[in-house]
């Protein structure tokens, strides 16, 4: 039997005993070739598939286990990409898929195995085909739009197009022009304070709001003002039943969402522990758009909740899907077993404990509120004030589990109980405030609400989401990251003890956290690609797209002829695009440098967005500077622009060593002598004074104490982007979570030392460091290291591996005639480049002549 893990095959073949031997094929086998897309355009878009050559050993290997088992069974996951893998295979192992037996299983259960195995089927080719369409016209659109930008931007060739990609960017892009371009509104709340007793007699405080936002402070004084002598009291009150309801059992979506907003989990972490709870047995597949319950799943949660909570907390529920084509699997994401509370391994606990307790509340008794509404008339004022109370009478599913929100759906009105109150009953109005409130934008997007969003419009599948969202940030045209809010003065009138006053707050705004940022390269590359790719970045298309896919999936289309309806008006677009569209400048004008008089323009580089003083076509070069991170080239001023060229600036001298504030590829920096010192990420460097230098100065020293010795040589420590280090002489070593950090002792030094340079003389069977050519022992057997790349060692004549001790005394030479089959050109470059070098030698001298009468010429003046 195949399976797609290792931990996979593991569980499984624990249930299946000795009838069966479980293997993993590590995922998919074959992929399509890179050379003509893979795809015979002119024969029907027949895929032409290869053999990763990551995975020709694994073949192999299943190829000879296959000739010598009675018979092979696929086991893959039960969506479209286990289809297509069990095809895959059947296509490699030469099995025919109309009578090999193909095993789909929702939980890796003993029951569910051993049913499954009594129930086998074939490879459904219908599914297969819906996987190919989309790996298909996926790899078309890549493959015909990325020449494009390589063609019209002015950057390295790691720019890409995708269908569902490009889509996902233009969402991110268009929310952010919409808080650029929003206008905020002002208006002032009144809220009143009163005082009445409680039920033990206790006066407490309570408050109610006016009926409307008032637009202005003038406004807002005259309500004030009509309020001074006036009476208050009970004009009517509402006691209501409410009653709040659990959220369905996790789909893929919601799963990918909720541990977003209360774990802080990427959808890729999320999607790599559910696949690891689902191999190990914990949970049903994490691959689904279904809220199902299975008939069994629903009478164990019923036992469990009964056990643990009490008849009275148990409500049988069946949750519908709102998208009747949910195709990936027929059941919700839920523990299979519902006693089990927890799992024992610390990374899988909290997604697992999310799992459990969504599905228990989703079969819990609603949560009984009271609801009570008090309208309070002012004699003075025709409308009444509200009070509102919410008391939670029984709380049901809220025992165990309350669902998340997203900044989209608003604040969640958090009411307090009320006092005792009476109709016709008087109140003292301890104060009452107008407060100015200001109208927000949309908030940028979250992991969690940009796949809400995405499945909303009906984009993608749970499948895509992670890759899709990974993608858009590995290709930088999208950033994930936290913005630091702004000051903003508020007014505050106050009507207490019959007088109005008027007074000033602050408060901050605008701070955001984990928000998805587009990038000013996303800006660029989506507003070209709308510009000369509407249909592709059309959501309803992106959406119909997917719909076909699901038809191919159900046997109702046939995949070729769906693709081929796409590809010819796309591929004249492609054509015309390349002919006729101009370069993508990406580019906006500031004004004008008051020091010079040349234009400052904002633009996209060949490394980023910067700032431009001067034209190439100017007798004097350019001026250039980076943009700090949380600037962008649609909202930079002239003046933020011109304050980027302000530095290096010296502050003068401490400790006979000259003080410099700079920036660099890596951020802001204190340079004091040779010595460079990171100014901290959001604090601006031209604010920087010398006394916050010294600081830094004096901090940096700090750091950079020994923290103990090793043979008598010092020890000094930090962190890094790889985490937690220790350095001694040249040699860095990682600390593990193992060791207390902040209180290294010196046995702890010594030992993570003496572990290092152990693994360190073990690393090596032969090295020629003049070369930049080693052998080193590695996980899977010695390889070649050749300056950064690792190569194969070739096969011995006998066609097995070396071990270490076959290249203990290989030649040179014969390490080099290994290296040159991989890398025919590896020792050919430096001659290259020496030549060159030559050759330019003479040139460069005269550039620098010219560049020294450039600089002169402005002094003639």
């Amino acid at each position: 039997m195949i399976v797609e893990s290792p931990a996979k095959a593991k569980t499984i073949e624990k249930i299946l005993g000795s009838d069966f031997e479980v293997k993993s094929c590590y995922g998919h086998i074959r992929d399509l070739e890179k050379e003509d897309m893979g795809i015979d355009l002119k024969n029907g878009y027949k895929p032409k598939y290869i053999v990763s050559e990551d995975k020709e050993r694994v073949v192999k290997e299943l190829q000879s286990l296959a000739k010598k088992s009675g018979e092979v069974w696929l086991a893959t996951d039960e969506d479209r990409e286990g289809e297509a893998i069990s095809w895959h295979l059947c296509e490699v192992l030469g099995l025919d898929p109309l009578t090999t037996k193909r095993i789909v299983f929702h939980e890796i259960t003993k029951p569910a195995i051993q049913k499954a195995v009594a129930n086998p089927r074939t490879v459904n080719m219908d599914l297969v085909n819906a996987q190919q369409a989309r790996r298909i016209l996926d790899r078309i659109v890549g493959f015909e739009i990325s020449p494009i930008l390589w063609r019209k931007m002015s950057m390295r060739n790691n720019l890409s197009a995708g269908r569902v990609q490009s889509v996902a960017v233009r969402l991110i892009v268009e929310r952010e022009r919409e808080i650029n371009n929003f206008t905020s509104q002002s208006s002032f709340r009144i809220e009143a304070l009163f005082q009445a007793a409680d039920i033990n007699g206790k006066r407490v405080s309570f408050k109610a709001e006016g009926p409307e936002r008032l637009k202005d402070a003038n406004s807002a004084q005259e309500y004030l003002d009509k309020c001074i002598n006036a009476t208050y009291s009970v004009k009517d009150i509402q006691v209501k039943p409410a009653k709040k309801s659990p959220a369905a059992p996790f789909t893929t979506s919601t799963l990918q969402q909720e541990a977003s907003r209360k774990l802080g989990y990427s959808v890729s972490r999320t999607m790599q522990i559910a696949q690891k709870l689902y191999e190990n047995g914990h949970i049903t597949y994490m691959r689904t758009d279904s809220v199902n319950l299975s008939d069994t799943a629903l009478e164990a949660a019923k036992n469990a909740i009964h056990k643990q909570y009490g008849e009275k907390y148990h409500q049988h529920r069946k949750f519908q899907n709102k998208n009747e084509s949910a195709q990936e699997a027929h059941e919700a994401i839920r523990p299979t077993d519902m006693n089990a509370t927890s799992v024992s391994d610390p990374n899988e606990y909290r997604l697992y404990e999310l799992i459990w307790k969504r599905t228990m509340a989703s079969q819990m008794a609603d949560a009984q509120l009271e609801r009570t509404i008090a309208k309070i008339g002012v004699s003075t004022q025709p409308d009444p004030l509200t009070a509102t109370g919410e008391v939670l009478k029984f709380d049901g599913f809220l025992k165990v589990y309350s669902e998340g929100r997203d900044d989209e759906d608003g604040e969640e009105e958090n009411e307090g109980m009320l006092p005792q109150l009476n109709i016709g009953q008087g109140l003292d109005l301890q104060e009452m405030l107008a407060t100015e409130r200001f109208t927000r934008p949309q908030p940028r997007y979250t992991v969690a609400s940009l796949v809400k969003k995405l499945e909303e419009l009906g984009i993608g599948r749970p499948s895509t989401y992670a890759p899709t969202i990974s993608t858009i940030q590995q290709r930088t045209y999208v950033e994930r990251r936290d913005k630091e809010g702004v000051k903003r003065i508020f007014q505050v009138l106050s009507l207490k003890n019959g007088e109005v006053t008027q007074r000033k707050e602050t408060e901050n705004t605008g701070a955001e956290k984990a928000k998805l940022f587009p990038t000013d390269l996303g800006m660029v590359v989506t507003d070209f690609l709308s510009e000369h790719f509407q249909r592709v970045m059309d959501y309803s298309f992106t959406a119909k797209i997917e719909e076909e896919f699901d038809q191919i999936a159900q046997g109702r289309e046939q995949w070729n002829k769906m693709i081929d309806e796409f590809y010819h008006p796309f591929h004249e677009t492609v054509e015309h695009t390349m002919e006729t569209a101009g370069r993508i400048k990406g580019e906006r004008v500031l004004g004008n440098d008051p020091e010079s008089g040349k234009p400052v323009i904002a633009r996209l580089g060949r490394f980023g967005p910067m700032i431009q003083i001067g034209s190439t076509e100017d007798e004097e070069k350019p001026r250039f500077a980076t943009l700090k991170t949380n600037q962008s080239i649609e909202t930079i001023n002239l003046e933020d622009a011109l304050d980027l060229f302000k530095l290096p600036f010296s502050l003068g001298v401490y400790q006979d060593k000259e003080v410099v504030i700079g920036a660099g590829r890596f951020g802001p920096y204190v340079k004091w002598g040779e010595q460079f010192i990171s100014i901290p990420r959001g604090e601006d460097p031209i604010g920087v004074d010398m006394d916050r230098a010294i600081a830094l100065i004096a901090e940096k020293q700090q750091a950079d104490a020994p923290v103990g010795f090793y043979e008598g040589k010092p020890v000094t420590k930090g962190k890094g982007r790889f985490g937690p280090f220790i350095k001694w002489e040249d040699l860095y070593v990682n600390v593990p979570r193992a060791y207390n950090f902040d209180a290294l002792s010196q046995s702890d030094i010594d030992e993570l030392i003496s572990k290092k340079l152990e693994k360190e003389s073990n690393r090596y069977i032969r090295q020629w460091e003049a070369e930049k050519i080693a052998i080193e022992n590695g996980r899977w057997g010695p390889f070649i290291r050749f300056g950064k790349k690792m190569l194969k060692l070739d096969k011995k004549e006998d066609g097995t591996r070396y071990a270490a001790e076959d290249v203990a005394d290989i030649s040179l030479e014969d390490v080099k005639k290994m290296i040159v089959q991989q890398l025919p050109d590896a020792f050919e470059k430096k001659e290259k480049k020496a030549v060159k070098k030559a050759a330019s030698g003479a040139p460069k001298k005269t550039a620098a002549k010219k560049a020294a009468v450039k600089k002169s010429a402005p002094k003639k003046k």
